[in-house]
């Protein structure tokens, strides 16, 4: 795999990556996501739902789509590839290298395709030269489990420093945003914390905490 190429100086800061609460009431959650959205600079949002029939989780997709979109946000779904273009979604982030690899023939390359939940390093290798246009390190997973923050740092630092294909650090508070960066993710992804109060204050809050690795080196 090719080496990261030697980053301009300064290094372009990290954008933002926001990731949904499992949904099922799209259209109530569709006011914050505008608000989110309009507070800052935010590359993507992974879509998360909650557990229903097929053409229900079509509709939630459809419903969130074009807010996302209208910001040049890319819509992408957690898992569930096959909505990804019945939703007109921009992609999907699978967790697990099975799922990912299993995923490639139905995104690529028309659409975006995430790799999270990679146990190894080896996994992440393998998931990159499979074409994943990002990785993730430190998301929780479905019981809300994590690899402890250094661990994550660590794992990003690493991969910052020698590949090519992006990563997303997940930063499970505002705490975590800015050692992200300054570890090296080129996207810091908000979780369930940016959504509990004043959703535009937090995302542009963390928007803040990005520059702050760039304005002390």
């Amino acid at each position: 795999m090719a080496s990261r190429p030697t980053p301009p100086d300064p290094r372009p800061a990290p954008r933002l990556y926001l990731v949904t609460p499992r949904l099922a009431d799209v259209a109530a959650f569709s006011a914050d996501l505008a608000a989110a959205l309009g507070a800052a600079d935010v590359a993507a949002v992974l879509l998360r739902l909650a557990d229903a029939d097929e053409r229900t989780l079509i509709n939630r997709a459809k419903t969130l789509a074009p807010v996302a979109q209208a910001k040049d946000a890319a819509l992408i779904v957690d898992g569930r590839v096959e909505l990804v273009a019945r939703a007109g979604a921009d992609g999907a982030h699978l967790s697990g290298i099975d799922a990912f690899n299993g995923a490639l023939a139905t995104l690529k390359p028309e659409r975006i395709a995430g790799a999270g939940g990679l146990a190894t390093r080896h996994d992440a290798m393998l998931a990159a030269e499979a074409g994943a246009d990002y990785v993730m390190f430190g998301e929780t997973d479905r019981d809300g489990n994590r690899p402890g923050f250094a661990a994550i740092e660590e794992r990003i630092a690493w991969w910052a420093e020698v590949f090519q294909p992006p990563c997303v650090g997940f930063a499970a508070s505002a705490d975590e945003v800015a050692p992200l960066a300054l570890a090296g993710a080129d996207f810091v992804a908000l979780g369930d914390w940016i959504w509990a109060g004043d959703v535009a204050k937090a995302v542009a809050q963390a928007a803040q905490q990005l520059a702050l690795p760039e304005t002390a080196a």
